[in-house]
């Protein structure tokens, strides 16, 4: 009976930890940036979009955040699901409007978007993909990072200028700059999923 609840707890905290389940250390205070100030704008946390003001057009406000012209945004319905999705918060093994962790929303995009199954844990979909550098990333590629140590633990996709949408655990879907020093510094991997 012993060995029954040792491995249910060992497995547990296997799929806790596989899939965005390492915090990052930060400080108690939260904050947005202030990337929203109008209803319906995208929600952003990097540091070079703060104080920016946006439009009532939703592709043109993912333009101007990404530092592209609109015609640049690939995938227009991407970006639609992306906003669709905007701000749903963090929740471990989530795949709902209730909450949704980085490795569901990655998969579920994935698949909605671009008709591909990925794996649903970050470390599978890591081993799963064309490696790439960062100056080759293009739109909706992947980027891997580990805040919990040497293993693979969170999932983002690549948009433009370093810019890429994922789940933070504080603040939910989000885009987050590359450049950022938090994010920079524990990026891992980057590719685009074979076929």
């Amino acid at each position: 009976m012993k060995f029954k609840y040792g491995f249910f707890f060992l497995l547990v905290s296997v799929l806790l930890f596989s899939s965005c389940g390492a915090k990052r250390k930060t400080s108690s205070k939260v904050s947005y940036g202030s990337v929203n100030p109008k209803k319906g704008a995208p929600i952003s946390d990097a540091s070079d979009a703060r104080n920016k003001a946006y439009s009532g057009n939703k592709l043109e406000n993912y333009a101007e955040l990404l530092g592209v012209k609109t015609k640049e945004l690939d995938n227009k319905d991407l970006y639609f699901m992306i906003d669709e999705w905007m701000g749903t918060p963090h929740r471990m093994g989530g795949m709902d409007k209730r909450g949704v962790d980085c490795s569901g929303f990655v998969s579920m995009l994935y698949t909605k978007i671009y008709n591909k199954d990925l794996p649903r844990t970050s470390r599978d979909m890591a081993e799963q993909v064309k490696r790439k550098y960062e100056s080759q990333l293009k739109e909706g590629d992947l980027v891997f990072f580990s805040f919990g140590g040497r293993n693979i633990d969170h999932v983002g996709i690549y948009l433009h200028n370093g810019k890429f949408v994922h789940v933070s655990t504080r603040k939910g879907v989000i885009i987050s700059n590359l450049s950022d020093s938090w994010y920079g510094k524990y990026l891992k991997r980057a590719g685009t999923p074979k076929s």
